[in-house]
This record gives C-alpha cells, structure tokens and sequence, in this order.
C-alpha cells in the first residue's frame, strides 16, 4: 500500500483539463518551434468578411490547417488561389477551441525563386553553425602574390575583365587559368575539382573563384554544400567573385574575402602600389562582414524579443478570439440556411396540402361525383325499366293464359245478375229472372224463360 499512494498522488497531480491540456500543447508548441519556413500548395481557401484567411498547405502526402490575420496578409503582393504554390514563414500553434495543430502565417510568396531562398537559408545557417564562416578561418591575401590563380568559365566575360585588370594593374603577375563550367548541374562537380587542383599543383598565391552576373538560378552552383567546403577547405586564400555586387552566394561566406565583381577581385589580388587604398578595401570588407554579423545578431534578437511579446501580448488572444468568431459566423450561417431550407420544405408542402383541398378542385370532385352518380343512376333506371317491361309482358303472358276473356273468345260466355252475380249452377236462377250475358265482344241483357235444373 506505501508504494501505491505515491504513485496515486502522482496521478492526481497529472490530471487536466482540456483547456489546459489545449493551452499547455499551444505554447509547448510556438515556444519549442517557434518561426518556420515551409512550401505547399494552397487548398480550401476562405476570406471571409473579417478580412483574414484560413487555408490548408499540402504536399503528396499530408496537409495542414493554416490561418494568415488580415495584419498580415496585407503585406502579401499577389491573391492567392486554390493549387497555388506558395513559400510562407509561420508559427506552430494550437487552435484552443477545436484542439486542431496549425500554423499562422506571417508572411507568403510564390513558390519558385523562394524555395531556393528557403535552400539557401538553411545551407547558411547550418554551415555557420558548424564554425564555416567564421572570422578566425580566414586568412588574409597575400601583399605580393607570385601567380593568380582563376577558376572560372574560360569563354565567359568573367575571364576577359579579370585578364584585362590584371594585365593593367600587374602586367608581369603569372596568371594560371582553371576552366570549369559556372553553371548548370555538373558545374558543382567542376568547380569542386579545379579547387582541388590548383591544390595539387601549389603553383598559384591566391585564387579568384567566380563569374559574372545572372539569376539566382544562373549562380546557384556557389550556393552549394560542395563548393562552399572545397573553398573553406582550400590551403589557397580564395577570392569569391560571384554576380554583381547585389548578388550574394554561399561562396562569398566562405571564401576568405568577397569581392562586389571579377573585376574587382582583380584588383584586390593584384599588388596595388598604393598601400592606403589597399587597407581601406581591406577595412570595407571587415566592415561590411561585421555589418552582415551585427544584422544577423541584431535579427536573432528581434525574434526572440518577439516570441517574448507574442506571448505576453493580447494580440494573440485577439487572433484566436477573431479566428473563433469567424468559425461561429460560418456555423451560424450554415445554421440559418438549413433552416430556410427546411421552411421551405415545409411551406412547400402545406402548399401542396392546400392545393389538395382547395374549394374549387373539391367541387370539381363533387361535380365529377354528382355526374357519375347521375350516370349510374340514369342506368340503373334503365335497368329497371327493362326488368318491368320483361315482367309486365311475362305476367301479361301468364294473365291471358288465364283471363276470362280468353275463354270468351272460344265462344263461352258468363252469365250473372244484374247485382254482379256470377252464374255457375241453374239453380241459381228462377223462371223470368233477367240475367245478363258476357261475350267476347259485347253483353246481352237475357230473361230467363225455364230452368232445367238436370
């Protein structure tokens, strides 16, 4: 029993509410996970009046609810559609209420040039958490370089300004040419291995890695894992030369130095008889690379000081309480539509009931009834008539089988009194006595004369 109670009380003290249990999950949730970047295509999409959207993003296998507040879909350049694919960054949550896991979103674009954004972010962030671009691995360029070493297209425009620069700048300065492909999928590969072998050999100072401008697909064989490590790896100091000077690559982030253009990573190489302008180009980089740390830190902490708010703020009961009043608007419509429709149903059928016993089709129905019974009984009538006919001519029949005058037209005839008395015996009669006489055709008026009683 002394080892049960502990273990009962343990139980009690575990039990929740679901409230709780809901709102436990919900910041277990947007604490431990915090902003996310994912991609997938947009379905069930709903704007309601309130003015935010609600929304599920799907992939082959799985899908997600997903709810964006009018604060910031405001934000968002383009109207989405159902089948759309789209890049969003998004915090896990829980939706209370309803105990459903989703994401709100605080910011979406058109996938494409986004999930290599998406690519190039999190290559970023995991090579510099591995101590890639740190400060203290790079190395400085040499003051006088021997030979330049260029690893770049070796028909490309790239190679004709570096040339010229250097031949300008140092004519007498050996450059050894590496040719690879900068662009397209066995770019990487190619890249990865003039590295390598300006390695081997050892007969270059420094290497200029690049190419000229183009779109973020055109560059993005120097935002890959490979190079990036062939380049942080290099026993070569490595210039990264990559686009323009907007233009930003993983390669920039682990070459030693980054250089605006190829043509101006000539000039960072090559031995400048001014020493100032050298060290001030020098001094802009570190500035610019402590500028990037700084921004980088200085974003970091605004996303925690924002977690922080967003758990503290109304704001985010504001959004819920909004989301649920949204859920209870549409429950509330499809409430009133059911009960419309059953209204109708029923105004459809008193109608039909109505029509059933209305005065002038009952009337009809009488008439229709009065002139069948009318029919019938004009048959029946009929009927009957022919039955009596056939009777009184049967009964007729019968009656001049029996009828005295029948027997009066064989020439018998009957004898009364004048009181009405028929005759049947003669002694019923006496001598003098007036007798009248029926025949056929006529009475005669008799006096009798003698009766003969035999």
């Amino acid at each position: 029993m002394n080892h049960l109670e502990p273990a009962s009380q343990s139980r009690q003290q575990q039990i929740f509410t679901v409230t709780r249990l809901n709102s436990a999950v919900r910041m277990i949730l947007e604490q431990d996970l915090g902003l996310v970047w994912l991609t997938g295509e947009l379905s069930n999409l709903a704007m309601p009046s309130s003015g935010h959207w609600y929304f599920s993003l799907k992939d082959m296998s799985a899908q997600v609810r997903c709810a964006m507040f009018k604060g910031n879909n405001r934000r968002v350049p383009f109207r989405p559609q159902d089948g759309m694919q789209v890049l969003v960054q998004a915090r896990v949550s829980l939706y209370e209420p309803r105990g459903d896991y989703q994401l709100i979103i605080e910011s979406m674009q058109p996938a494409g040039d986004g999930m290599l954004a998406l690519r190039f972010e999190e290559l970023k962030r995991r090579l510099g958490a591995e101590g890639l671009f740190d400060e203290g691995r790079k190395r400085p360029l040499p003051r006088e370089p021997r030979a330049v070493g260029l690893v770049t297209s070796a028909t490309g425009a790239a190679l004709h300004d570096m040339l010229t620069v250097l031949r300008r700048r140092a004519p007498d300065l050996p450059v050894f040419i590496y040719p690879t492909q900068v662009q397209g999928s066995a770019a990487t590969a190619q890249i990865v291995s003039a590295i390598m072998l300006a390695n081997r050999r050892a007969e270059v100072d420094v290497l200029i890695v690049g190419r000229g401008g183009g779109s973020l697909e055109d560059l993005w064989c120097f935002n890959e894992e490979a190079v990036a490590r062939a380049i942080a790896g290099s026993a070569i100091p490595v210039v990264s030369a990559v686009g323009h000077e907007v233009d930003v690559t993983i390669s920039d982030f682990a070459a030693d130095l980054r250089a605006p253009t190829p043509s101006a990573a000539a000039e960072l190489v090559a031995p400048d008889r001014s020493t100032r302008a050298q060290r001030l180009v020098h001094l802009r980089q570190r500035l610019t690379q402590a500028m990037s740390r700084h921004q980088v830190a200085a974003r970091h902490g605004f996303v925690l000081l924002q977690k922080r708010l967003d758990h503290q703020d109304p704001k985010r009961r504001l959004e819920q309480q909004s989301q649920r009043l949204d859920e209870l608007d549409r429950r509330l419509q499809q409430h009133l539509r059911d009960r419309l429709h059953q209204g109708e149903r029923r105004l459809a059928g008193l109608a039909m009931r109505l029509q059933a016993r209305s005065p002038e089709k009952l009337l009809a129905i009488g008439k229709r009834r009065h002139q069948l019974a009318e029919e019938r009984l004009h048959a029946l009538i009929a009927k009957r008539q022919d039955l009596a006919r056939h009777r009184l001519a049967m009964l007729g029949a019968r009656l001049d089988g029996i009828s005295p005058l029948a027997t009066l037209g064989r020439g018998y005839a009957i004898v009364r009194t004048p009181s009405g008395e028929v005759i049947r015996r003669a002694s019923q009669v006496n001598a003098g006595q007036t007798l009248i006489t029926t025949l056929a055709e006529g009475a005669l008026r008799v006096r009798v004369d003698e009766v003969d009683n035999c």
